[in-house]
Order: structure tokens, then C-alpha cells, then sequence
């Protein structure tokens, strides 16, 4: 359980937080719940989220089990600093869909006494490190990895595979295009995939 930091309050400082891990593995939903506590108390945030992402709603950040908050969606996360006037509290969702400028955003938001909290996927369909994301784990004060349930071994699940057959980097989609599979699932699964082409070259 993530614990928000509470010490030294006649100083205002800031810190970045990030959230990530598969798809369906509640990235959001906690993103929207530190939101949500900050609004309770008494505290200015603002949210958020790349304007490219329309899946549930094009303003409000939407988790896959309805959980939702209003939020600002921008083209480029430079377009965030120009947003976030006299706020305690930033929030920003599906962070790998934004462009590199993010991770400096977040560190001038936190400069600023400005506390960030950032959710987004860590790794992409291949598996591999996605976008801006290494970067702002490494420069944040916390990082929070959370798990989904592998569909095919009920293992913790911390991969996403994509099922259609498309070779773009962003593919926005829900679980007809995509699956939380553990590690040997996933492996497995993109072996069985590479193989289907072959086969039907075959017949």
C-alpha cells in the first residue's frame, strides 16, 4: 500500500510518483484514487491525459471498472506547464503516449513544490521498455508496479499482449486486441503467433 509522504509540512516541497504496469492491472484506478484523497482534502489538482487517448471519453480519465475524473487532455505534455497554474496536486494518465518532454515536465512540476503522480504502461506489446516511462521511474521519488491476473495461468501478469495483428506502437484497445499474460504465457503466446503465418504459408 502506497503511503502519501506526510513529513515537514511548514515546507512546501514536491516529488513524482509513478504508477505502472500492464494493461489491467489498475494503473488508473490507482491514479484516480490518490487523486481522489487529495481531493478530499481540500487539495488543487488538475489532471491530465494525452489527447490521442478517446477509448471511454474524450475529457475524463476513465479506468477499464468505471472508476472516472475529470481531466485536461493535451497534444504534448509541454502544453502541461502551461496548464497546471496554482495547483497542489498533478495528475497525468497513459503517460507513455506522451513524447520525452514529459519527464522534464514532471521534474519542473516537482521543482515547482508540486506534488505528480503518473501512471502508464512500462513496457509496450514486444515487451520492451515504452517511451518515456524508464526514464520517469528513475527520476521519481516512488514507484508503484501493480499486477494484473494472467488470463491463461492465473500467475501475476505484468505483460501485454496484443492479439491484433498490427505492428503500430500505439494501438489503443481493451481486451479484444489485448491480454495480461504472466512471463511464460507471453513468451509462449508470441511463439504460437509467429508460427500461425508459417503454417498457413504450409497448406
Amino acid at each position: 500500500m502506497f503511503l502519501e509522504n506526510t513529513v515537514n509540512h511548514t515546507e512546501q516541497f514536491g516529488w513524482i510518483e509513478v504508477i505502472c504496469g500492464s494493461m489491467f492491472s489498475g494503473k488508473t484506478e490507482e491514479l484516480i484514487r490518490r487523486l481522489k484523497r487529495a481531493q478530499f482534502a481540500k487539495q488543487r489538482i488538475e489532471i491530465f491525459k494525452p489527447a490521442v487517448d478517446t477509448r471511454y471519453d474524450e475529457e475524463e480519465v476513465v479506468s477499464h471498472n468505471d472508476s472516472r475524473i475529470r481531466s485536461t487532455p493535451v497534444p504534448a505534455a509541454a502544453n502541461i506547464l502551461l496548464l497546471a497554474n496554482n495547483v497542489d496536486v498533478v495528475g497525468v494518465d497513459e503517460a507513455q503516449f506522451f513524447d520525452d518532454e514529459i519527464v522534464n515536465v514532471c521534474n519542473e512540476l516537482a521543482n515547482r513544490g508540486i506534488r505528480v503522480i503518473v501512471a502508464g504502461l512500462d513496457m509496450d506489446f514486444k515487451g520492451k521498455p515504452f517511451g518515456p516511462m524508464p526514464a520517469l521511474m528513475a527520476t521519481a521519488e516512488y514507484v508503484t508496479k501493480v499486477h494484473a491476473v494472467c488470463t491463461r495461468t492465473g500467475n501475476l501478469a505484468h505483460y501485454s499482449f496484443r492479439k491484433a495483428q498490427s505492428e503500430d506502437l500505439v494501438l489503443l484497445g481493451e481486451t479484444q486486441e489485448y491480454e495480461p499474460l504472466s512471463r511464460a504465457a507471453y513468451y509462449k503466446a508470441l511463439r504460437e503467433q509467429q508460427e500461425k503465418p508459417a503454417t498457413k504459408d504450409d497448406k
